[in-house]
């Protein structure tokens, strides 16, 4: 293979004069950069422009072309010289600012090669190498744990009798070798000699190495303007001076590296992790969090943990499920509505004023056996299970975290984390800081904070109240559609048309409003996604993690109103503030509100939640999948040419999709989407943690696959747990909760029959000498008298129905003739009380529960805190006794010195 390579700058002009400083001071952009120097720059100091040679290299080479020095990171940018849009002045800036860039790196003691693409020759890719004298220096100022000696405490929790079982789902240790364990410390200089070091090249792994690389990019400078320094890799690729900055993946995914020093860990990720044919078995963790860092790691860790968790969930939402269809053949109160002569002869009033016609009860047999499936005892005990399952998850994600920041040596994370680039820039405000009382430089005033952050809050609350105007738009659709489907649909008084029977107007409308509102709800998120990254830009936040937070607050509440709005209308608005059909509620006065069918709302919120949640689901994974890799494979289109030429390894991972710093945020969010809906609303749909389950098993799968063969290596994080998010998801398990108390006691029908079966079936009330849901229907709907309809011209369709003068509709009034005809019933009142008992009971039931389980579940396990205490105590131990041990022996040199003299002093007079 025929490649240019370059050492260092290309055609770069500088002007070096040591100040008293010892610094070296760059010219660029009529502004002075100064950057200090670093240690020895031996090899370094040499900054002519050689021309450019050829070469034969791997194509899998990680190394320098002396075969000898690692490539750390790679930078790659395009030449102005050769561009077809050729602007003089802005190239030339922007050179500049590379060319000053590149040099502070070097005096930061990187080390650089520069070489041409084999494809694009306008492409340079820029390798950078952090020698042993950097990587010390900087490990040390991260405060990075590197091993001591081997350690033989970290023991993996036996599976003792299953183990025959639990091979065949764990990864072949044969392939994915197990990590020796360390007794680990903060790195010291001073103290390197303690420290575990068999081979420099390979004391730092490549994880490490990258991430010292990536912080020293981030902060060096390349310009100074108005007293402002702009520095950081990150910047520069946003202003399109760099095109891509990234480390590389070791080997390709699908067969392994020619070198036999490379680990080919990307080939065994793929292998034993992302391909389809280990979708059974356990992540490999640890190798996870070696090659991609502790904060990817601890993702799939989060998401395998909480997928584990849901097959319980799954299992018990399945039997709730089964439990209701199997005994749907026995549900009396269907079997009424079914029956032609109880629900034949019962005809309901209208639901529209002029173009809706009367229509028989029997007419929703279908949907009210589908109803008996969701809404039985089952769906109390698994609400009720849901409650307990939601903490139980929580806690016990609690304890395994504990393990993994012991396992991983994160217990003790020293994060001192540096202002983001975006934020130094603005900072041109001077302040005096109240505990140093030193001069600081600030981006605004505490005037323009507080103005921009009313600005911020203003533009979210502009948003949600978007969102809510989409919401009413849907309710708007509902009433307008179901006069449509009234008059369209087939309108057979007795429902015997085959249509009619499986195709009421309240499921048509249901079934089309759903999907309009899952439509809308993509649409409006993904215009907010970008939004919000925009109002948190506006928001300046100081670090990296304050911007996650900051963002992840703004888009978690932006997607909780978006998705689960539709929801929380059905299950607590619709069919709740209707009136009674002489005195009908009006939406802007001009809608009348819709109805629920006889049997409640329970069964519209499940089609909601089946059609969004599924929705969601299947389109997120075609996006996830399909998009990297159209993107990818139009790319590989461009670069095909006549030749064939064999791609380097930086090549090749530059042509593969940029994950972004935000990328991890977004599988976060989706998986707490998805976890609000298996909680929030799962009364209404047992099914969803199963939905859930299977969803999770290929996301798993499917996040890795792109990981490991569509992205681009991503530069290895450390991170203790999952954040912001594990508050997000207490406060979901609360709301949880109550929604689902209040599903079961006002959208399901619940707790109307237990009132019924409990006190109105037997006298006074009822007419059975026995507890039974006999007649429930009948009781359950109250009596209307057609001439009591306001409108009663000739135009009006309910006039003119025979022998009919009274109609039917769900509602507990009294019937007309009575003293307070039309007004609420004492079976209301009883029903009222008992669902607002209901719920109290429930909550406090369930309150209970939860915070004995959090009580009884310590957070940290006591094995875990025993072998931290153990670990660290050995640790000091070890520490120590080298101290001690190099003390002695300097003591032992001194007082060998000093006898010397004493005794050249006392024999040297003697001897004269």
């Amino acid at each position: 293979m025929q490649m240019m390579t370059r050492n260092v700058l290309l055609n770069m002009e500088l002007e070096d004069d040591d100040d008293e400083d010892g610094d070296i001071v760059l010219e660029n952009l009529d502004q002075t950069i100064v950057c200090p120097s670093f240690g020895s720059l031996e090899n370094q100091q040499d900054f002519r422009t050689p021309e450019f040679e050829e070469f034969n290299e791997k194509p899998d080479s990680l190394f320098f072309t002396d075969g000898q020095r690692r490539i750390d990171f790679v930078l790659v940018y395009e030449d102005e010289t050769k561009k077809e849009n050729n602007k003089k002045g802005t190239n030339e800036k922007q050179r500049r600012k590379r060319q000053a860039y590149e040099s502070n790196l070097i005096c930061h003691g990187l080390q650089l090669e520069a070489t041409r693409s084999v494809s694009d020759d306008k492409l340079v890719f820029v390798k950078v190498h952090a020698p042993w004298e950097v990587l010390c220096t900087y490990a040390e100022i991260m405060h990075i744990k590197l091993p001591l000696k081997p350690n033989d405490l970290k023991t993996r929790s036996p599976f003792g009798t299953l183990n025959w079982f639990t091979k065949v789902l764990r990864v072949n240790e044969s392939v994915i070798k197990p990590e020796q364990e360390f007794f680990t410390a903060p790195f010291e200089k001073s103290r390197m000699n303690d420290f575990y070091i068999l081979d420099r090249d390979s004391f730092f792994n490549p994880a490490t190495r990258s991430r010292i690389v990536y912080f020293i990019l981030s902060r060096v400078k390349y310009q100074v303007m108005n007293n402002v320094s702009k520095f950081g890799i990150n910047r520069l690729v946003s202003s399109g001076i760099y095109k891509a900055a990234f480390p590389l993946h070791d080997c390709q995914f699908n067969h392994e590296s020619e070198d036999p020093s490379c680990p080919s860990e990307r080939y065994l990720l793929y292998r034993e992790w992302a391909h389809p044919r280990s979708i059974y078995k356990k992540q490999p963790l640890d190798l996870i969090r070696k090659y991609y860092g502790e904060k990817i790691g601890i993702y799939f860790a989060w998401l395998g943990y909480y997928t584990q968790m849901l097959l319980l969930a799954a299992v018990v939402g399945v039997a709730c499920f089964l439990y209701g269809y199997l005994g749907q053949d026995n549900c009396t109160w269907s079997k009424e509505v079914c029956d032609p002569d109880i629900g034949g002869q019962i005809l309901m009033c209208p639901q529209c004023d002029r173009l809706c016609p009367f229509w028989r009860l029997n007419i929703t047999c279908e949907s009210s056996k589908k109803l008996c499936i969701f809404d039985s005892f089952g769906t109390l005990v698994f609400a009720v299970f849901m409650g307990v399952w939601v903490t139980l998850f929580l806690e016990f994600w609690k304890r395994r975290q504990a393990e993994l920041e012991y396992e991983w040596d994160t217990v003790e994370l020293q994060h001192e984390e540096q202002p983001r680039p975006e934020y130094e820039a603005q900072c041109n405000h001077v302040v005096i800081n109240e505990i140093t009382q030193e001069e600081e430089r600030i981006p605004f005033t505490t005037c323009g904070k507080c103005i921009r952050i009313t600005l911020c809050a203003s533009a979210v609350f502009f948003w949600i109240l978007l969102i809510i105007a989409s919401v009413i738009g849907i309710i708007v659709y509902r009433l307008s559609v179901f006069i449509v489907f009234s008059t369209t649909l087939p309108k057979n008084i007795n429902g015997t048309d085959p249509i009619q029977k499986y195709l009421t107007p309240q499921m048509a409308t249901s079934i089309t409003a759903s999907i309009i509102s899952f439509i809308i709800i993509m649409i409006l998120n993904t215009i907010y996604e970008k939004v919000a990254i925009m109002i948190t830009n506006f928001e300046l936040p100081r670090t990296q993690t304050d911007y996650e937070n900051s963002l992840t607050m703004k888009m978690f509440l932006f997607q909780f109103v978006n998705y689960y709005s539709s929801c929380f209308y059905i299950a607590f608005f619709k069919g709740k503030f209707v009136g009674y059909p002489g005195d009908p509620v009006y939406w802007l006065g001009k809608y009348r509100n819709e109805e629920c069918d006889p049997g409640g709302c329970l069964l519209e919120l499940t089609t909601q939640l089946t059609i969004i949640m599924g929705g969601k689901a299947i389109w997120n994974n075609i996006q996830e999948v399909l998009l990297p890799w159209v993107m990818n494979l139009i790319g590989r289109y461009k670069r095909v040419s006549g030749s064939e030429t064999i791609t380097p390894r930086w090549e090749q991972d530059y042509h593969l999709q940029p994950m972004g710093r935000l990328g991890l945020f977004y599988e976060y969010l989706e998986m707490i989407i998805q976890f609000g809906f298996v909680t929030l609303f799962v009364a209404s749909f047992p099914l969803a943690p199963l939905l859930a389950l299977v969803n999770n098993i290929l996301e798993i799968r499917v996040d890795a696959w792109k990981l490991t063969t569509q992205y681009r290596r991503m530069v290895p994080e450390k991170a203790r747990d999952i954040g912001a998010w594990q508050p997000i998801m207490q406060g979901i398990a609360i709301l949880a909760v109550v929604t689902n108390a209040m599903i079961i006691a006002f959208t399901s029908d619940m707790i109307p029959r237990l009132v019924y079966y409990w006190s109105f079936s037997i006298p006074p009330y009822g007419e059975h000498t026995y507890y039974t849901m006999d007649g429930y229907i009948n009781n359950t709907l109250s009596v209307f008298n057609i001439t009591d309809f306001k409108n009663t011209d000739k135009e009006n369709p309910y006039i003119g129905l025979g022998n009919y003068t009274l109609c039917r509709y769900r509602d507990f009034r009294n019937p007309p003739g009575h003293p307070q005809e039309y007004k609420h019933n004492i079976y209301y009142w009883h029903v009222i009380a008992a669902k607002l008992a209901f719920i109290i009971v429930m909550e406090h039931v369930i309150y209970s529960v939860k915070f004995f389980i959090s009580y009884a579940i310590p957070d940290v396990s006591k094995t875990t805190k025993s072998k931290i205490k153990r670990e660290k105590y050995l640790t000091q131990k070890l520490l120590h006794e080298s101290h001690v041990k190099d003390l002695t022996k300097n003591m032992g040199l001194l007082i060998a010195e000093r006898m010397g003299e004493v005794i050249d002093n006392n024999v040297r007079p003697k001897l004269e």
